[in-house]
This record gives structure tokens, sequence and C-alpha cells, in this order.
């Protein structure tokens, strides 16, 4: 595993948009589907991940969200929870090679090559938005999003983070757009340990954060994913 990859970075970056075909029919893909070329880093079978292509063209350069799961968790079942929102955006769905994705099993590397090299190969073959690419996650998987997006805020505009726990960057770059949601009664990641201490501590680092409590559990309720999209595509 390289150094950057260890320390949480990525290295893939957009090109300047031009109008092209999708090199891929709307619905889900495995990332190890030939046009991706990702079987050299271990995709392609078990724990490959998804893309999933909106369902109708949209207008110029596409938005796209690299969505993670929780612990325990699948792409499958994370495309499920946001599923109301799945064709506002290109959707990369990778999954953790461990249980839980590699902060939490030992440090970063594993995961970090493998979305880095999904992202590459994504962003040289599709119009994707560079003031839209988002990072995003529940429970375990929002707080590695929130981790990589301070990690890496030349690359992520947004990042949303869905029920998290923590965030853990060891270092920082920029200062991407933050979105945090989480349920008043979540008795896994309980809020009171969780967000209300992580978003004022964003705020004063100096990142513009929106945050949103709703009733309920550890759940991503679809007025929630609805309101990330919208603050997604907002000014």
């Amino acid at each position: 595993m390289d150094d950057q990859s260890n320390a949480g970075r990525l290295a893939a970056r957009p090109r300047p948009f031009a109008p092209m075909a999708w090199p891929l029919p709307p619905g889900l893909h495995p990332l190890g589907l030939h046009p991706l070329g990702l079987h050299p880093l271990g995709m392609g079978g078990a724990r490959d991940g998804l893309l999933r292509v909106p369902a109708a063209p949209l207008d110029g350069p596409l938005p796209l969200i690299v969505m993670l799961h929780g612990a325990g968790g699948d792409a499958e079942r994370m495309l499920r929870r946001i599923l109301p929102i799945a064709d506002a955006a290109l959707l990369l769905l990778p999954e953790s090679l461990g249980a839980t994705w590699d902060v939490l099993e030992g440090g970063y590397g594993p995961d970090v090559a493998r979305i880095d090299a999904a992202l590459a190969r994504i962003l040289a073959a599709w119009p994707v938005d560079p003031a839209r690419l988002a990072i995003a996650g529940f429970s375990d998987g929002a707080s590695y999003a929130l981790s990589l997006a301070m990690m890496n805020g030349g690359l992520f505009s947004h990042a949303l983070a869905f029920s998290p726990g923590f965030a853990v960057p060891v270092s920082i770059e920029g200062q991407p757009r933050l979105f945090l949601s989480h349920g008043t009664e979540d008795a896994i990641l309980p809020i009171a340990r969780c967000s209300r201490r992580l978003v004022p501590k964003l705020r004063q680092a100096g990142y513009a954060v929106e945050y949103l409590e709703f009733p309920g559990q550890h759940e991503l309720p679809e007025a929630v994913a609805r309101a990330g999209l919208a603050w997604l595509n907002g000014p």
C-alpha cells in the first residue's frame, strides 16, 4: 500500500467537462465490469461494489456521489437507503474489504486505494461536475465519508454524513461544504455523543455546515435524503 493511501489521500481528479456519450447504459453495473477496468485492484468479485447510472440523461455535467455503507453493510443495502434520490446523480457505491472501513480496522490504506482507483476510472470516462462531486455515507460510512472529505477537499466539493459517529482526518485539505443529519432517538450512535459534538467543532474549524436533526432512530428517512440532495444542488 502506498504512503498516499495510508494517509487517506486520493489522487483522482475530474477532467475538464466535454459533452460525451455515456459509456454505460442506465442501471446498476459492478465495478469490476470491463469498461471500468478495476480487476487489478481486486474488484470484480466479492466486495466489488456498484456503479448506478441515472435512468434518464441529465443535462450538462453529472453530479457524482460516492456513497459509503455502514458497518456490516454493502452497496445494495446502501442503494436501498437512498433510492428516492438515486436518479439525481451518478452513484459510486464501493464496499469495504472488511466488515467496515479500513480506518476502523487498523488504519487508512486498502479501502482508500480501491476508492481512488474506482474514482480515477469513473472521472476519466464520465462527464462529472467538479462543483458537485460529493462523498456521502451512513453510520460508519458517514464517519468515513466525513474524514475522507476533510483530507481531500481538493477533490470533494461536498460531503453528506447521515448519522455519523466521528471524524478522524490525519491531515486537512481545503474546506468542502458539509451536510450532517442525525436522529434524536438514535440508540446506536447517540446524537449527544456524536453529531451534537461534531457539528460545533466543525463550525469552529471554519467549515460551512448544514445540520438537520430529525425525530427518529439510526436511519436515513426519505425526507432527510431529499434534504441532502436539495442542499447538494443548492447555491
